[in-house]
């Protein structure tokens, strides 16, 4: 039994714990290129925050890890077989009854752990704070955590040299052999300022890929995902520390 992992724990051990923060992976469930599995984000999303939590919890942090939910907003991708969707609302409603069981109970600190890039969260915390003043509540999306060119050759952010090489990492046997990998082209819009950043559209996934990826995949490798797994584990649990040592009502200086 791992003591931060709820799913793993039992009631014998928490029912004399305390807890100062509760982190919730969110993942979704969709195809990433022809190679990975459908399970990508939420693997991600278990074993990132599995491992942030440890070394967090090494250092005296007491953090507990909430079970990752494993679908998340695919309005984009209606046209790709089983990609399952739930949308804004409904994801906002799993949150807020999440976040209402927390702040009955005493823990008002809470990290939403994001794997999936279609999912947002922060309008959510936004109107969910009123009702909840105790709460302090943040999101994360550890993709971003780190420059990513530090560690990978090739951009992208579906299924690309980055997952692929988490993937050969963490669960290389979910990984086909690479004669299977697509290549990740992606169409661009036609429209030049959304490449700019302050012009946003859906992106609708079947008319910019054909193989489902983002990204290049073919320079990944099991060693680059290693190392991008250690310093962002790393990265993150330092800041679940700080996040349990903080006092929320100081914050600011």
């Amino acid at each position: 039994m791992r003591p931060y992992i709820l799913a793993e724990s039992n009631w014998n051990y928490i029912k004399d714990s305390k807890f100062d923060l509760a982190i919730l992976p969110w993942g979704a469930t969709e195809a990433h290129n022809y190679h990975l599995p459908y399970s990508c984000d939420i693997i991600e999303s278990d074993l990132i925050a599995a491992e942030s939590a440890r070394f967090a919890s090494e250092m005296g942090a007491k953090v507990i890890v909430l079970p990752t939910i494993p679908f998340g907003v695919n309005t984009g991708q209606k046209d790709i077989l089983l990609d399952i969707n739930i949308n804004p609302s409904t994801q906002m409603a799993i949150l807020k009854d999440i976040i209402r069981g927390l702040d009955r109970q005493g823990i008002y600190k809470l990290m939403i752990f994001n794997s999936h890039g279609g999912n947002d969260f922060k309008a959510m915390i936004r109107e969910i704070g009123l009702d909840f003043p105790k709460m302090f509540i943040c999101t994360s999306n550890w993709f971003q955590a780190l420059n990513r060119f530090d560690y990978f050759e090739n951009s992208g952010d579906h299924a690309e040299e980055m997952e692929t090489s988490l993937m050969l990492f963490l669960k290389p046997e979910l990984v086909l052999p690479k004669e299977k990998w697509g290549l990740g082209k992606e169409k661009k819009n036609k429209i030049k300022s959304f490449a700019e950043g302050w012009l946003w559209t859906e992106r609708k996934w079947s008319k910019i890929t054909e193989d489902t990826g983002v990204g290049n995949p073919h320079k990944a490798t099991k060693e680059k995902g290693e190392r991008f797994f250690r310093d962002v584990t790393q990265k993150i649990g330092n800041v679940i520390v700080e996040l349990c040592h903080a006092d929320i009502e100081n914050l600011y200086e």
